[in-house]
């Protein structure tokens, strides 16, 4: 494997952080997972703890029907949620019809308890969450060129990002607008907004696999379903609606495609949409779509590089294998990484670094790995080289 060196890839990269124009993120969920919020394992396991009897018989019974059908895989509670909402569209819904003898209606009962049992977990780990260098983040990111809307897509439910955002009063905009029961509004997702729109200056979150605030409100006449974002929850135990998070791959309700089918939409526009910097960190590129939207923007628009930190070396050696032939992606892994379409392992020599230099915000000297795929390291690491981290600092820090 041939040897690539740190210094001066480091330097290029600080390079296009100084001088792109424009600049996108994606967060997955290795982001949360960096401030303490469960990663999907943790999340499977303490769901499957907190359900008792027939919800817990049925819960396992998915769980060993998939671990069969997939023996190669680590069936996880999104993989559950997926399989429950098949459930509830091959039977309708109804209780005389079942599947791995779990009836429709039992079906239903149970992904809303499950979603309501993800939400106490991470609701709760919420509260001891430092959300100190996520605040730094998008202090950093208000201060960045301000001709263009800044883009943030996660694949994340928790509120972690609204939550920084609204403590250092930082505006922004997720596609709903109301103040009593606020609702998906497809046009704003559509539309680019220019210099002279007040809101451009706006961050825009586009959460990609639902919220924690979202729910299903079911039409009683109509018999459709609407979205609609709440605020703060005392109970989540009393809610009727449905909460909306991860959505199946297969929609039993074609009402209930958006505000997904959008999202996606604006992702491939952005990426699609001239010179720009993409960026995905804590993101395993586990999910086809995502992975399918990036790809086909890479080979489609020239003026897109994207830039990606792991957490991994396995994960820099699995995207290899798909993604060899795309010049203008840039993986960065803590020993491994793909520059130019070859993969090759990072060589540091002290000696490369010019006289003012430092390493110690992206190299672990005793473990010799590079540290950026840690979002909490990313984050120090965009600031310090930033030149403005005292004033970043004090604004996060209120």
């Amino acid at each position: 494997m041939i040897k690539l060196n740190l210094v001066r890839e480091i330097r290029e990269l600080k390079n296009q952080l100084s001088y792109s124009k424009k600049y996108s993120f994606f967060f997955g969920a290795g982001t949360s997972c960096a401030l303490g919020i469960p990663n999907i394992a943790t999340l499977t396991t303490e769901v499957e703890k907190a359900l008792k009897d027939n919800s817990l018989n049925y819960f396992k019974k998915i769980k060993e029907d998939l671990t069969s059908t997939y023996p190669d895989k680590i069936i996880n509670i999104e993989d559950i949620l997926n399989q429950l909402r098949q459930i509830r569209s091959i039977t309708g819904e109804k209780d005389d019809k079942s599947y791995l003898d779990i009836s429709g209606k039992s079906a239903t009962e149970l992904d809303s308890e499950i979603c309501k049992k993800i939400y106490a977990v991470i609701s709760t780990s919420e509260t001891t969450a430092d959300l100190s260098n996520t605040k730094k983040f998008f202090a950093w990111l208000n201060m960045l060129n301000r001709d263009y809307s800044k883009e943030i897509f996660t694949s994340n439910y928790d509120l972690i990002i609204e939550k920084a955002l609204e403590e250092i009063k930082t505006p922004y905009f997720d596609g709903f607008v109301g103040s009593y029961e606020p609702f998906f509004w497809q046009e704003s997702i559509e539309r680019f907004v220019d210099k002279s729109d007040l809101t451009q200056n706006w961050i825009r979150l586009w959460k990609v696999h639902g919220s924690l605030s979202w729910f299903w409100k079911k039409n009683s006449e109509s018999g459709s379903h609407n979205i609609i974002r709440v605020g703060i929850i005392s109970d989540i135990k009393n809610i009727d609606n449905e909460l909306v998070i991860y959505p199946s791959k297969e929609k039993y309700d074609s009402s209930k495609k958006q505000p997904f089918v959008a999202y996606f939409d604006r992702l491939k526009n952005v990426l699609l949409k001239g010179e720009l910097l993409f960026i995905f960190t804590g993101y395993s590129f586990s999910d086809q779509h995502i992975n399918e939207i990036a790809f086909n923007s890479l080979r489609q628009n020239n003026r897109l590089f994207i830039l990606v930190f792991f957490y991994q070396d396995s994960e820099v050696e699995e995207l290899f294998r798909v993604s060899s032939s795309y010049l203008n992606l840039t993986v960065f892994g803590p020993t491994k990484a793909i520059i130019n379409g070859t993969l090759g392992e990072w060589e540091y020599n002290e000696d490369d670094l010019k006289p003012n230099e430092k390493s110690d915000s992206y190299w672990d000297t005793e473990n010799k790995q590079l540290i950026l795929g840690d979002f909490n390291q990313l984050i120090n690491f965009l600031i310090t080289n930033s030149g403005k981290k005292e004033n970043i600092e004090a604004i996060a820090n209120g």
